[in-house]
């Protein structure tokens, strides 16, 4: 370890750009970059094997993405803290992505003072999110299609998706709700993958129990 400095591994697929950061950081005086991995998989074991103060991750990697990425690490080395440095500020990575518990998102069209100070922050035990995600955020909150938690965010899904999720809940296939609802079963399947997606579950029960805790659906539509 290098004595008073900030310890980061360092995942992008693009080498250009992770010259550019490294860079960045290591003029800082105060951040080292100890390892680069040009995938999800090799972030992962270099967090393993280094053990660094931050990981600082891009989205969209070969082999495991950077959400992913973020919740393996999280689960396996819950003590390194995680900045997310991406281009896409798109709400569903964003929000998947605080659910995974990052502790920052910063967008690559940051100044490389933001990116220093954002590391700084996140090493210091403070959040850093980028002023554009964190307004996105506050106005869904404030709206009611996301929910604040403990352990990070619930998106709500939208009223199709959550109609959906009813008539599952009543035990119907997905053939009979898209009879129900005038779509093909593809559709349903698809709204059913993006609700597992916000809420973070693997199946219909989780999926409709997680609801009802919400009040998204009323306790009539519970599966028994």
């Amino acid at each position: 370890m290098t004595e008073g400095k900030i310890r980061a591994v360092l995942a992008d697929d693009h080498a250009l750009v992770r010259q550019g950061v490294r860079r960045f950081l290591e003029e800082s005086g105060d951040i080292t970059v100890v390892a680069e991995a040009g995938d999800g998989e090799r972030a992962l074991e270099l967090v393993a094997e280094h053990q660094p103060d931050i990981a600082i991750l891009d989205i969209r990697m070969p082999k495991m993405s950077g959400v992913d990425l973020a919740r393996r690490i999280k689960a396996e080395h819950p003590q390194v803290r995680i900045l997310v440095l991406t281009a896409y500020d798109d709400d569903p990575y964003v929000f998947a992505l605080v659910q995974a518990g990052v502790d920052g998102y910063v967008l690559k069209t940051a100044d490389s003072a933001q990116l220093i100070q954002a590391v700084r922050r996140i090493a210091e035990g403070e959040p850093a999110l980028d002023a554009t995600v964190a307004r996105r955020l506050m106005e869904r909150v404030r709206s009611g299609r996301v929910a604040l938690k403990a352990d990070g965010v619930v998106e709500r899904p939208t009223d199709r998706e959550l109609e959906v999720l009813r008539l599952a809940g009543k035990g119907l296939t997905n053939r009979a709700i898209g009879q129900e609802l005038g779509i093909s079963g593809r559709t349903v399947q698809g709204h059913l993958a993006r609700v597992y997606s916000k809420l973070q579950v693997g199946s219909r029960t989780e999926a409709v129990l997680k609801a009802v805790r919400e009040g998204w659906i009323s306790m009539d539509d519970k599966v028994e």
